[in-house]
């Protein structure tokens, strides 16, 4: 069973400290709206995230490990497939083709920049807060 526990992973066993991002849910297009304004006095970030995508889950678990803004930022969580809708207006609403994951960072109420995939842990978030 050890093997199994090593390559799984044996929570009972775990020691690691899990990282809690303060995420808010993105569940309703007329947030968008908030986002923008809120966005004009504090950066907003907007995480898109495919529930179906191990690639999607990846990227995720990595961006919450490395994940180091604490209370400096607003993080919006978007589940793509509960809320395609929702999803579908953010791309409308600051002009970023549709991927997944995806990351956008919002200041001033626009998208001042977005990445996708394993990219998203390949930047300094800080550099564009």
């Amino acid at each position: 069973m050890g093997i199994f526990n090593n390559l799984f992973g044996n929570k009972e066993q775990s020691t690691k400290e899990e990282k809690q991002i303060p995420w808010i849910p993105l569940v309703t297009i007329d947030q968008l709206s908030e986002i923008k304004e809120k966005s004009k006095e504090r950066t907003q970030l907007i995480f898109k995230h495919s529930t179906t995508c191990g690639i999607s889950r990846m990227v995720l678990n990595m961006f919450t490990s490395a994940y180091a803004l604490g209370e400096n930022v607003d993080v919006y969580f978007l589940d793509l497939h509960a809320h395609r809708d929702v999803s579908n207006a953010v791309a409308s609403t600051f002009q970023v083709m549709h991927q997944s994951p995806q990351l956008l960072i919002i200041k001033n109420g626009e998208a001042t920049f977005h990445t996708s995939h394993g990219a998203i842990t390949d930047i300094n978030l800080e550099e564009y807060v």
